[in-house]
């Protein structure tokens, strides 16, 4: 048994101060208050120091770690996320890659996730690979622009299978519902997301019933369409907005380039704390830095100077949204767990439940990692 001593908890709504949780086989089976919680004598004492525990973080949405992508090397990757909180995660795998690329790649995360670091990976994030071709980085390095195909497809369906857990659509593109209607009859509970997209809202609204409940890294990637050139565009974004049901993932960089500071408080105010979920989009593009972002430190560009994805972790996503908003520790503990966990449809971990995994991560007050535990073992 061990005991996080000296601790502020950090709750959904609410911080327990000089705070106490028991972690025994794994599983949290009591926290609160240190006078209202029993130590056993034979109990690891883990002094927290004063700083804050909170329920692991989530990635939904991570490419790659510290430069290496998790169809090539899951171990190497996970650990980088790790070691920064991250205690489940999907990797993305994107329309770069060839069919042989994905089952490739594919087969590699499953063997890999069953040890090491990468037992983090919970599955698969299915960015593409049928995405609008006009979106998005590496563009003139998309393997899929020819057009949605049933035999080149179904393969790539098969070997996913129900490791995949979202698989991103661009709603507009031609022969999209045949797509659909084949991943959602393989993958029951399949969770679609709109992604690299400039799907009308109607087109967008057909697939809720098919379980379109995410968009991509919002506002990034997205079209605008205009019906007359002195109006202002209704699209993907407006849509996402609009949508209750919709979480809507973000990437927090430190600059607030991906998505504006002012544009992130907004989608804070439209979406509702409950809505937003915090991504790394770590990708491990390695082109040069174009003119005008001197001094940018954690973005990816590809080789034709467009934004590849981010070089960041969830903590740090953490960091830029207290920073560029002003978002508390219990919402960047939200945006961050509790949202990802209730998108996916998992029960045991996001918040302090008793009978929860242990997956914690104490950190700061400005979100600085001390330590990570996953399923009550400190890394």
């Amino acid at each position: 048994m061990k005991a996080i001593t000296n601790t502020k908890i950090v709750l959904l709504d609410s911080i327990i101060f000089n705070g106490t949780i028991l972690i025994d086989q794994g599983k949290i089976v009591d926290f609160g208050e240190a006078k209202d919680v029993e130590i056993p004598p034979q109990a690891e004492i883990i002094d927290a120091m004063g700083l804050y525990s909170g329920p692991g973080l989530i990635d939904i949405h991570s490419h790659a770690g510290d430069g290496k992508w998790f169809h090539e090397d899951a171990q190497k990757a996970a650990d980088h996320h790790l070691k920064h909180g991250t205690t489940t995660l999907l990797p993305a795998l994107y329309n770069n890659l060839t069919l042989e690329d994905y089952i490739a790649g594919i087969q590699h995360i499953k063997k890999e996730s069953q040890t090491g670091s990468a037992r983090i990976i919970y599955g698969l994030y299915m960015e593409g690979p049928y995405l609008n071709p006009k979106y998005g980085c590496e563009t003139d390095n998309n393997k899929w622009a020819s057009g949605i195909d049933k035999e080149l497809y179904t393969p790539l369906i098969k070997e996913a299978g129900d490791f995949a857990k979202v698989w991103c659509i661009a709603p507009e593109l031609e022969n999209m519902d045949m797509f659909v209607d084949d991943v959602c009859a393989a993958i029951p509970n399949i969770i679609l997301s709109v992604a690299h997209s400039e799907a009308s809202p109607e087109q967008i609204f057909r697939y809720l019933p098919r379980g379109l409940n995410l968009a991509t890294h919002h506002t990034n990637a997205t079209g605008d369409l205009h019906k007359y050139p002195e109006v202002r565009g209704v699209c993907v974004d407006e849509a996402v907005n609009f949508c209750d049901d919709i979480y809507a993932e973000l990437i927090c960089d430190s600059m607030g380039i991906h998505v504006d500071p002012f544009m992130l408080r907004l989608v804070v105010k439209i979406k509702g704390k409950d809505r937003i979920i915090l991504i790394s989009d770590n990708f491990a593009a390695d082109g040069p830095v174009p003119d005008g972002y001197a001094g940018v430190t954690d973005i990816n560009f590809d080789s034709n100077g467009e934004i590849a994805g981010s070089k960041l972790t969830l903590d740090v996503a953490c960091q830029n949204m207290m920073k560029h908003t002003g978002a508390g520790i219990c919402d960047v503990f939200r945006f961050a767990s509790y949202n990802p966990s209730r998108l996916l449809g998992l029960r045991d971990r996001g918040c302090f439940q008793r009978g929860s995994r242990a997956d914690i991560v104490i950190v700061s007050d400005i979100f600085e990692v001390n330590k990570t535990l996953l399923a009550g073992d400190i890394i």
